[in-house]
């Protein structure tokens, strides 16, 4: 695998990284590339014996030094900082299904909920769609919103954290 060949990978590793897909994979001839948001690291699997001889005798990146290329090519403003984590408090609504997390009824509109805003029960906090079906999901109790867990557009999994109430 060339120079460039690497840097190409570690080019669609930043990519992947900073979308909001939650697994990637992209095949050719000669290796098969997979990567996963799911278990919280990147995977990459090359199927050609030839080129995992030639992958380890090649002096490639790891993934740790990979991820922290992409996490520093990362926008400004998209890190949580450790002292925003700790702030966060109260309890997580989890997706109650997999889909595809709306935090807007519409492109053109505001979001449903912001950090630090109060909300009452069964009041709309985000929207998942499933099976090109619009589901709603209320906030189960009153309460103020602490930290907002997922992005716009983002891949959820059912039992993931959506949002924090305080």
């Amino acid at each position: 695998m060339s120079q460039i060949q690497i840097n190409e990978v570690k080019d669609l590793l930043s990519q992947f990284d900073g979308s909001s897909l939650r697994e990637f994979s992209y095949a050719t001839n000669e290796f098969s590339l997979s990567f996963s948001k799911n278990q919280g690291q990147v995977a990459a699997q090359a199927v050609s014996p030839a080129l995992q001889a030639h992958l380890q005798s090649a002096e490639v990146p790891s993934i740790s030094e990979v991820s922290a290329d992409a996490a520093s090519a990362a926008p400004i403003g998209t890190e949580k900082t450790v002292t925003q984590a700790a702030e966060a408090e109260g309890d997580v609504v989890t997706s109650p299904l997999v889909g595809v997390a709306y935090l807007k009824p519409a492109p053109d509109k505001s979001d449903f909920i912001s950090v630090g805003e109060t909300v009452k029960k069964g009041q709309t906090l985000l929207i998942i769609e499933a099976m090109k079906v619009m589901n709603e999901i209320p906030a189960p109790r009153d309460g103020v919103i602490t930290e907002i867990l997922v992005d716009a557009e983002a891949m959820v999994e059912y039992g993931e954290g959506l949002v924090r109430i305080k």
